[in-house]
């Protein structure tokens, strides 16, 4: 009994210590508070962090998802590498599927720990949430300007004992981004898409290819040769100093081709796609910010250029001396400062594509050589074109049909994209190219009475690809690898 009053004096003597020095501790950081200069107090709890830092044997590696304006790859390396690594037992763990097809992903939840064995290493990881207060601050991780700033700053904290500080950075780190690397090339192709000054991504399913694209065969040809010649150039574009970068113009009627294209472009690359809706940016600080966060190996898109936002070049002669309260707004000299300005330098092996229409209303700034460098021409359904489209949809490489509709796809003006619905609205391939034969035959019916009571001359499909392959040739003297056709033509510059 003797012993268990002993134990109990005992404890309630700790408990008055304890007590005591938490008070201590609490009028001391009062006191210190209220009497020290904040400049001093500052210094004092750094020093005081720093020795706790100095005694501890766990050294903290603080990985941020975003370094200014752009993303941080290795805290996107961590998270595709972690996700592999994640133990299914752990007491709180985010799971999802985006994708029917696909198994469940698994990720970190905030404040979740795990650890990883590396080369006999054991690291510990910590995902970090922290909502961002810092409105009004334009310099911070993640934080855009004119108001709009990221809710929420997400972190990887990584920890171990500091004996194992050059292995960690100088092994393992390294080969968190090589592993990460391998799993991002098995990975699908993702689409990114724009809101305010983020992009929030998908995978991209578009399934066209080079191979099921509606497209003459030597026009393919001369886009892949470019395509490959482009990726393989790293050490000449730094040599002649340019940035590692390629644009395409895309144009021609609507229904040609032109999205399929960019998807085979992105899927024959295994490049990712960001596509860009200038209509939701407001500001050309805005779009620098959107473009650096952008990831190498990437395809930007912005579709119908001519139509999504007003880009006109400033008016020759205009006095710049006066304030001008659109001066920061989304301009045609904004844009091509990234296109091929310093801002073009903020990324590596990109490709940049525009689509249009209406390639006369294009500004003629945009389609100069260094910034439009391949201009392809996507035009009406040629009889090759016609082949692939129905051995995709039916499978079959001929038919007795085909030399009527061949002579008919000759003389009307028709899309790829008006054969396809055509041929995909009956299962059985008789019927399906009977019904292309009739549509074709309404629609030379259609165009013969259009042109005679409009009383306009007819220009048929030859006469309008002579003329665009005559301008596009006479724009340039080296088209030696540029594929021409009478239905579709590339201009390389």
């Amino acid at each position: 009994m003797a012993t268990y009053d002993k134990a109990i004096e005992s404890y309630k003597k700790a408990i008055t210590t304890a007590a005591s020095l938490a008070a201590s501790a609490m009028l001391v950081r009062g006191v210190v508070n209220e009497l020290m200069p904040y400049e001093v107090r500052d210094l004092l709890f750094s020093g005081l962090g720093y020795l706790r830092s100095r005694m501890s044997s766990q050294h903290t590696v603080i990985i941020e998802e975003t370094e200014g304006w752009a993303s941080n790859q290795l805290y996107d390396a961590a998270r595709t590498y972690l996700a592999t690594r994640i133990n299914t037992d752990m007491q709180r763990l985010r799971v999802s599927r985006v994708d029917e097809g696909k198994s469940l992903m698994f990720s970190m939840e905030e404040g979740e720990e795990m650890a990883d064995v590396h080369d006999g290493t054991e690291f510990k990881w910590r995902l970090v949430c922290r909502d961002n207060f810092s409105a009004g601050n334009s310099n911070g991780n993640g934080r855009g300007g004119n108001g709009n700033f990221r809710a929420e700053v997400r972190s990887f904290e990584m920890s171990f004992h500091r004996k194992h500080k050059e292995k960690a950075l100088n092994s393992y780190l390294p080969h968190i981004m090589a592993a990460a690397k391998k799993i991002k090339e098995q990975d699908k192709t993702k689409i990114y898409m724009n809101e305010g000054e983020s992009w929030f991504t998908i995978d991209l399913h578009h399934p066209s290819t080079f191979s099921t694209l509606a497209m003459d065969h030597k026009m393919k040809q001369s886009v892949m040769d470019d395509l490959q010649r482009f990726v393989k150039r790293k050490e000449y574009y730094k040599r002649i100093g340019k940035a590692w970068k390629r644009g395409y113009l895309l144009y021609g009627p609507p229904g040609t081709g032109k999205s399929s294209l960019i998807a085979a472009m992105a899927n024959y690359l295994k490049f990712d796609v960001y596509d860009l809706e200038l209509t939701e940016v407001n500001w050309n600080s805005s779009l620098r910010r959107l473009l650096i966060g952008m990831t190498n190996r990437s395809i930007l898109v912005i579709e119908d250029i001519d139509c999504t936002v007003d880009l006109q070049q400033r008016e020759e002669g205009q006095d710049r001396s006066k304030p001008n309260t659109s001066d920061d707004k989304v301009t045609l000299s904004g844009l091509l400062n990234f296109v091929d300005g310093l801002w073009s330098t903020s990324g590596e092996e990109r490709i940049i594509v525009f689509t249009t229409n209406y390639k006369d209303r294009l500004d003629p700034a945009l389609l100069r050589p260094g910034r439009m460098d391949m201009h392809i021409h996507m035009g009406y359904c040629c009889p090759e074109s016609f082949r692939i489209l129905a051995s995709n949809y039916h499978s079959i490489d001929n038919h007795a049909t085909y030399p009527e509709i061949e002579e008919l796809i000759k003389e009307v003006r028709v899309t790829p994209a008006e054969v396809a619905e055509v041929l995909m609205r009956n299962d059985d391939t008789d019927v399906a190219l009977d019904g292309l034969i009739q549509f074709l035959r309404e629609k030379k019916k259609g165009d013969a009475k259009e042109s005679r009571g409009g009383h306009v001359e007819h220009v048929t499909k030859e006469d309008e690809t002579k003329t665009t392959t005559k301008k596009d040739v006479s724009n340039n003297q080296n088209l030696n690898d540029a594929g021409t056709t009478m239905h579709n033509s590339v201009h390389i510059e």
